[in-house]
Protein backbone atom coordinates (compact mmCIF):
# COMPACT_ATOMS: atom_id res chain seq x y z
CA UNK A 1 0.00 0.00 0.00
CA UNK A 2 0.92 3.43 -0.48
CA UNK A 3 0.00 6.64 0.93
CA UNK A 4 1.23 9.89 -0.12
CA UNK A 5 -0.35 13.42 0.62
CA UNK A 6 0.68 16.89 -0.71
CA UNK A 7 0.41 19.13 2.06
CA UNK A 8 0.62 23.29 1.97
CA UNK A 9 0.47 24.68 5.61
CA UNK A 10 0.35 28.24 5.46
CA UNK A 11 -0.18 31.01 8.01
CA UNK A 12 -2.38 33.69 7.62
CA UNK A 13 -1.76 37.03 9.26
CA UNK A 14 1.60 36.87 9.76
CA UNK A 15 3.43 38.65 7.26
CA UNK A 16 4.98 38.38 3.63
CA UNK A 17 7.56 35.81 4.54
CA UNK A 18 6.36 32.81 6.51
CA UNK A 19 9.46 30.51 6.26
CA UNK A 20 10.10 31.01 9.80
CA UNK A 21 6.69 29.22 10.51
CA UNK A 22 6.88 26.60 7.71
CA UNK A 23 10.07 25.40 8.99
CA UNK A 24 8.31 24.53 12.01
CA UNK A 25 5.53 22.28 10.22
CA UNK A 26 8.82 20.85 7.46
CA UNK A 27 11.02 19.88 11.03
CA UNK A 28 7.79 17.86 12.32
CA UNK A 29 7.44 16.11 8.87
CA UNK A 30 11.17 15.27 8.84
CA UNK A 31 11.22 14.33 12.41
CA UNK A 32 8.34 11.70 11.57
CA UNK A 33 10.53 9.22 10.12
CA UNK A 34 8.30 8.94 6.64
CA UNK A 35 9.67 9.49 3.19
CA UNK A 36 9.34 13.49 2.05
CA UNK A 37 10.51 15.86 -0.63
CA UNK A 38 10.07 20.06 0.11
CA UNK A 39 8.91 21.65 -2.81
CA UNK A 40 8.05 25.74 -3.36
CA UNK A 41 4.60 25.41 -3.09
CA UNK A 42 4.63 22.45 -0.36
CA UNK A 43 5.53 19.26 1.08
CA UNK A 44 5.00 15.41 0.02
CA UNK A 45 4.69 13.14 2.62
CA UNK A 46 4.37 9.41 1.80
CA UNK A 47 4.35 6.26 3.93
CA UNK A 48 2.32 3.00 4.08
CA UNK A 49 -0.69 3.63 5.90
CA UNK A 50 -3.08 6.59 5.05
CA UNK A 51 -3.80 6.97 8.74
CA UNK A 52 0.52 7.44 9.80
CA UNK A 53 0.54 9.98 6.96
CA UNK A 54 -2.68 12.22 8.21
CA UNK A 55 -1.18 11.78 11.50
CA UNK A 56 1.84 13.90 10.37
CA UNK A 57 -0.06 16.48 8.67
CA UNK A 58 -1.86 17.01 12.04
CA UNK A 59 1.38 17.43 13.84
CA UNK A 60 2.44 19.37 11.49
CA UNK A 61 -0.56 21.96 11.55
CA UNK A 62 -0.15 21.85 15.07
CA UNK A 63 3.07 23.02 15.43
CA UNK A 64 1.74 26.37 13.92
CA UNK A 65 0.95 27.12 18.14
CA UNK A 66 2.15 31.01 17.44
CA UNK A 67 -0.45 31.55 14.71
CA UNK A 68 -3.95 32.66 15.07
CA UNK A 69 -4.97 31.21 11.61
CA UNK A 70 -3.72 28.73 9.01
CA UNK A 71 -4.82 28.09 6.04
CA UNK A 72 -4.22 24.06 5.09
CA UNK A 73 -4.28 22.53 1.80
CA UNK A 74 -4.05 18.45 1.17
CA UNK A 75 -4.10 16.30 -2.09
CA UNK A 76 -3.89 12.81 -0.95
CA UNK A 77 -3.46 9.52 -3.71
CA UNK A 78 -3.44 6.18 -1.95
CA UNK A 79 -3.10 3.36 -3.39
CA UNK A 80 -3.94 -0.24 -2.15
CA UNK A 81 -2.31 -2.68 -4.88
CA UNK A 82 1.11 -0.38 -5.86
CA UNK A 83 4.03 0.09 -3.09
CA UNK A 84 5.83 3.18 -1.96
CA UNK A 85 6.48 5.59 -5.57
CA UNK A 86 7.72 9.14 -3.93
CA UNK A 87 10.19 9.18 -6.47
CA UNK A 88 8.45 6.22 -8.93
CA UNK A 89 6.22 8.68 -10.36
CA UNK A 90 8.43 11.34 -11.45
CA UNK A 91 10.65 8.51 -13.06
CA UNK A 92 8.31 7.46 -15.03
CA UNK A 93 7.23 10.68 -16.24
CA UNK A 94 10.81 11.34 -17.24
CA UNK A 95 11.88 8.18 -19.21
CA UNK A 96 8.74 9.60 -21.00
CA UNK A 97 10.04 12.48 -22.03
CA UNK A 98 11.88 13.04 -25.70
Amino acid sequence: MSAMAFVSITPLGEGESVSKYVTKSVQVIKDSGLSWQLTPMGTIIEGEKLDEVLAVVNKAVEAQDECDRISVSVKIDYRKNKPLGLNTKVDSVMKKLK
